[in-house]
């Protein structure tokens, strides 16, 4: 998601946890957050549905990369440049 800021995914999170939606917990420097099924209720099932689907259709598109055959595209060095 390049077109989401890390702030606006902090803000989303904070209302979730204010909403008793999402779970809150501190680990050094990281927040780490986990969904409350329970708070979630018919939501919990549809939500678990995208994710595994997201999930699933990231690694069919990481597998392909990995065996995709031919070369590779590279970047230029100025050092390696031909005048």
């Amino acid at each position: 998601m390049t077109d989401v800021t890390f702030g606006a995914v902090s803000l989303q999170l904070r209302a979730l946890s204010q909403a008793g939606l999402v779970r809150a917990r501190v680990s050094g420097k990281h927040r780490l957050y986990l969904a409350r099924r329970d708070a979630l209720g018919p939501m919990a099932k549809m939500l678990e549905h995208m994710w595994d689907d997201a999930l699933w259709r990231l690694k069919l598109l990481v597998e392909l990369e990995h065996t995709r055959r031919g070369p590779r595209a590279q970047r230029r060095n100025k050092r390696n440049r031909k005048k």
